[in-house]
């Protein structure tokens, strides 16, 4: 019975120093830098605009673009052709 006794004394303790832990400290929060400019969400209005009244068309066959990111995509290229705040083709 002793031992019984022992092993409950011990989980008893266990919990407690779980409870008296001090929370943790959260680091401060890291500014980063934006990966677009603010020109480029224009250039993808702009695009999306074209696309949902059917007059942005594809550069290689000149069909309709009817996607979305296909209408993002054109925009982000554009807007690297122009010299915008834009991180590389991941692609390339």
């Amino acid at each position: 019975m002793a031992t019984k006794k022992v092993a409950k004394k011990s989980v008893k303790t266990a919990t407690a120093k779980k409870a008296t832990k001090k929370p943790a400290k959260k680091s401060p929060a890291k500014k980063t830098a934006r990966k677009y400019g603010p020109s480029v969400s224009k250039q993808v209005e702009t695009e999306m605009r074209e696309m949902h009244e059917g007059k942005l068309k594809s550069g290689g066959s000149g069909k309709k673009v009817t996607n979305p990111k296909q209408a993002i995509a054109i925009a982000l290229s554009e807007a690297r052709k122009k010299g915008a705040k834009v991180p590389p083709n991941p692609n390339k």
